[in-house]
């Protein structure tokens, strides 16, 4: 048993409204009377403690917009990525407390993928509205600008790029997911020269609808492949390294954000579990070693009938949007979110 014992499409209305709103400094109260402090969630050996309050920072100094992705870099630091361009990046210790931000140039600031090479470590950032992909430091110096793919043939014009997401392979490969352009996923060596693309729109196999997430999943050790969120096909869908469609896993209710792997299990935010978009929706899936779903914090029960899993719906009030999970080494999840009215990070304490 695998447990720790005793030891973030268009924003909705209601998400403008509150992102507006001249209400409170602390930002982060706006829903409180809907998160139950303390409360438990999750099933099985995946069950969680609700900790709502463990990033909240006073939002006139260290302000949010969405709160996109999080990843944790080798010293345990929790690294957020926000659209919020006074502070795109903001930089965790484990207990809550903000140890430094940066970037201001990133409006369209969605994904951030850690890097390592060697002892080293990196960022990679999509940026959306500037239809670019960085490579930067931890500390925020940007290394390397990965344009709109105009060689391939597929794009007329920048705007039309939008990416989402980027995945790194051992060799130190990448693969860029434009998640909310023209659907396809480039295939990079690691100086930036364009090898492949591959997907583009479409419900088939190897086709996406929303291909908002993309990551590396080496779980069969010596044989990595590719996992892609196809978000509106409520699916994840595998690949090769060379871009050759392998599975479709069904998820039914679970409009995912990006797959993360953490041991044997898969992890990810499901935005909502029913449209439309600006529904007060979403919980976290977990995925076992053999793909089905064991642990739904924030949504019921999974429950499998004649090997297909039946459609997951949010129950109770816990997240608003959830849109990334991060894992810590204590198996810990911290939870961004996006269109939320600007809150901070949920911790979810693994019991």
């Amino acid at each position: 048993m695998h447990r720790r014992t005793f030891n973030k499409l268009m924003p909705s209305a209601f998400g403008a409204a509150m992102m507006t709103s001249p209400i409170m400094g602390n930002i982060t109260k706006t829903f409180l009377g809907k998160y139950d402090e303390g409360e438990i969630i999750g099933h099985g050996d995946f069950r969680y403690k609700v900790d709502a309050q463990w990033g909240v920072q006073d939002a006139g100094v260290i302000p949010v917009k969405d709160c996109h992705e999080m990843v944790q870099d080798k010293n345990g630091r929790l690294i957020l990525l926000t659209n919020e361009t006074k502070n795109n990046v903001l930089i965790y210790d484990r207990s809550g407390k903000v140890l430094s931000t940066w970037g201001n140039e990133f409006p369209g600031a969605h994904g951030l993928t850690l890097s390592k090479e060697g002892e080293d470590e990196f960022l990679f950032i999509t940026d959306h509205d500037r239809n670019q992909v960085f490579k930067t430091t931890l500390d925020g110096r940007v290394l390397m600008t990965i344009d709109y793919p105009k060689e391939t043939g597929k794009y007329e014009v920048k705007e039309k790029f939008r990416p989402t997401e980027v995945a790194v392979a051992p060799n130190g490969d990448f693969y860029v997911a434009d998640g909310y352009g023209e659907q396809y996923i480039m295939h990079y060596d690691p100086k930036g020269r364009l090898l492949n693309v591959f997907g583009g729109r479409g419900d088939e196999g190897p086709l996406f609808n929303n291909v908002h997430g993309v990551c590396l999943d080496n779980r069969d050790k010596g044989n990595p492949t590719l996992l892609l969120t196809a978000r509106v096909q409520n699916a994840l869908k595998r690949f090769t390294l060379e871009g050759e469609y392998i599975e479709t896993i069904k998820l039914p209710g679970a409009f995912i954000s990006r797959p993360v792997i953490d041991d044997d299990n898969i992890y990810t935010a499901v935005l909502v579990s029913k449209m439309p978009w600006n529904s007060e929706s979403g919980f976290v899936l977990i995925l076992d070693k053999d793909n089905q779903v064991v642990s739904v914090p924030g949504g019921n029960h999974p429950k499998y009938e004649n090997g297909d899993l039946n459609k997951m719906v949010q129950e109770g009030n816990t997240f608003k949007h959830p849109h990334d999970v991060c894992i810590d080494n204590d198996k810990n999840l911290y939870i961004p979110q996006w269109s939320s009215g600007k809150t901070y990070p949920i911790k979810l304490e693994r019991i």
